[in-house]
């Protein structure tokens, strides 16, 4: 991986899912790792999220979890798995990594932050409550799409939007990537 920022994310997925401490059937597993992802997507394409980031968010943020109750601080553990790993299974230039440990560190933690990437991550994540049967609190919302959603109980939309713009490929790119792309490792 020579580029500044290079990530395969079958082989992150596979290797995360590998060392989880908690089932891959969990609530809070890989079924909602991708939840989060494709909400993550969706919601960058109107707030301008870094996609690079949002996609990471939604590997790390839950993957260091020991259980699906009260886990203090299984945000922070991802948030240092993800550094562990940087630089040996993905590369991110630090501006973007400082903006994935945040989101990662903090996302149980505190609710409202102006960056549009992290803010865009927390939705995600907020928004898949649905999975299990609650639903999310406009107030703990922090972008207008997102709000938008849970307002107009527009999920539906969501379901669309991914049968018709599929997540393909693996990243390596410096900039935000189209989800309809195929991308190669440079």
């Amino acid at each position: 991986m020579n580029n500044k920022n290079c990530i395969t994310y079958n082989e992150l997925w596979s290797y995360v899912i590998d060392n989880l401490n908690i089932s891959p059937s969990s609530i809070h597993g890989p079924g909602h790792w991708k939840s989060v992802e494709r909400y993550g997507l969706f919601l960058s394409d109107n707030t301008g999220a870094n996609q690079i980031v949002v996609r990471l968010f939604a590997i790390f943020h839950d993957c260091k979890r020991i259980n699906d109750g009260q886990d203090k601080d299984h945000g922070l553990r991802g948030a240092n798995f993800a550094k562990q790993l940087r630089n040996k299974l993905y590369t991110l230039n630090d501006q973007l990594f400082e903006l994935l440990y945040e989101a990662c560190a903090d996302h149980t933690d505190q609710i409202f932050i102006e960056d549009a990437t992290i803010a865009t991550c927390w939705d995600a994540d907020r928004l898949d409550l649905k999975r299990i049967g609650i639903q999310p609190d406009v107030s703990y919302l922090n972008t207008d799409i997102a709000k938008s959603i849970v307002i107009n109980n527009s999920f539906e939309i969501l379901k669309i939007h991914f049968k018709n713009n599929p997540i393909v490929g693996d990243n390596c790119a410096d900039k935000n990537r189209n989800p309809k792309r195929k991308c190669i490792n440079v």
